[in-house]
């Protein structure tokens, strides 16, 4: 009696040995990763992506057992970070509450904000609320885990309990502390948006697609994250699968940007592509303007370009140094005001953003002002911000 006890603790029902165990976790984990990109983030939150009822079932139910989240906050939580990003409103922002904080306490972030009824009301809309949803998932939302935890030490015995373990530590970590964390610290950006969301590695695979951060923070809505031929983004190769089965459904995907040639003047197309595309415009208007403005000064003043600015003041321009500190703040504003052609670069970039941002609904007003802009822009002399200009006047959203 005593072996078969010791053989049960050690092996479980199903006897499986070490390496087999580690597959089964590697395939648990990144099917609740998967769960959690694909239905809660692109489909729930964002609507980007509707699947099949019976694989939507299948992803509600997979996270309730391998997480206790609920839909509805999840959802409400997420929406609420796009809503108040970077800002002390935001549910898990680095900025506001701290790196630290956020990698390695980012559940007790979470359980504030879902506290927080007022928001999930608000934010939560149009998420499930059938009887499974009001009768089960919502109100037992802790016997999920426990469940798991049971049948893990039936099927696996103490191996199936360390699984449990990690399992459940999994999406706190790589979802509430890298992405949430790292994913607004560290890493490449494609898009000047208005947050500091950075892409981990263009090749999205062990966090299901959610480490191009900022590709999504640049087009919430779109079920593919991936922008640029050199990037992959599993989560939509799934997606890209599962609709070959008739499983799925792209509802919203990043629309192409088209560059035409020898346009004299912006037209309602180029509007329609800068509102679409108005992340992509700052940044060409980074790269291509402030830039070499910023290595002409340096070649001028023969200095090497970092002694001109150090690198971290050259990247805060493309956005006035919102994010640094009020001493560096002070250093770039007065390394700006200092360089009149800098100046006037920088006084383009924010009359640009603004126009771009305003939240005006008269479209035949905010094209006679992005003429005049080019108009200006034209007449500046400045060579950098001419052929801007120009190649700004032929956006244009592909077909």
């Amino acid at each position: 009696m005593s072996h078969a006890l010791m053989d049960f603790l050690s092996h479980g029902l199903l006897g499986l040995g070490w390496v087999a165990c580690l597959i089964l976790l590697l395939v648990f984990t990144q099917l609740t990763i998967f769960s959690v990109t694909l239905y809660l983030h692109r489909s729930q939150a964002h609507r980007g992506v509707d699947f099949h009822p019976a694989l939507n079932h299948f992803f509600r139910f997979w996270t309730w057992l391998t997480t206790s989240m609920i839909t509805r906050e999840w959802v409400a939580i997420h929406r609420k970070h796009h809503a108040k990003v970077e800002t002390e409103e935001d549910p898990h922002s680095p900025r506001a509450h701290g790196l630290g904080r956020v990698m390695w306490h980012g559940v007790e972030l979470y359980r504030t904000a879902r506290a927080d009824r007022d928001s999930v009301a608000q934010y939560g809309k149009g998420t499930p609320d059938d009887w499974i949803e009001r009768h089960v998932y919502t109100p037992h939302a802790n016997l999920g885990p426990v469940l798991l935890l049971f049948v893990n030490a039936t099927l696996f015995g103490l191996p199936g309990v360390a699984m449990w373990a990690i399992q459940m530590a999994w999406m706190p970590f790589w979802g509430a502390g890298v992405i949430n964390g790292l994913g607004h610290w560290w890493g490449y950006r494609n898009f000047e948006s208005a947050d500091t969301a950075t892409n981990l590695t263009p090749w999205a695979v062990w966090v299901g697609g959610e480490e191009l951060h900022n590709n999504h923070h640049a087009f919430p809505s779109s079920a593919r994250f991936s922008m640029r031929r050199w990037e992959f983004d599993i989560g939509w190769a799934t997606i890209k699968l599962l609709q070959k089965l008739r499983l799925a459904t792209v509802l919203r995907v990043a629309p192409s940007l088209d560059i035409r040639p020898n346009i004299a003047a912006p037209d309602t197309d180029t509007l329609k592509a800068l509102l679409a595309h108005r992340f992509q415009a700052m940044t060409d208007y980074q790269r291509n303007v402030i830039k070499p403005a910023l290595r002409e000064e340096a070649a001028q003043a023969g200095a090497r370009l970092r002694a001109l600015l150090p690198r971290k003041l050259r990247k805060a321009l493309a956005d006035d140094g919102r994010w640094l500190k009020p001493e560096a703040r002070e250093q770039l504003q007065q390394f700006v005001s200092q360089r009149p052609r800098i100046r006037t670069l920088v006084e383009y970039r924010a009359s640009l953003s603004a126009l771009l941002e305003a939240r005006s609904h008269d479209a035949s007003e905010r094209l006679r002002q992005l003429q005049l802009w080019c108009q200006q822009a034209e007449a500046s002399g400045i060579r950098a911000l001419q052929e801007y200009s120009a190649r700004l006047k032929g956006y244009a959203l592909a077909h």
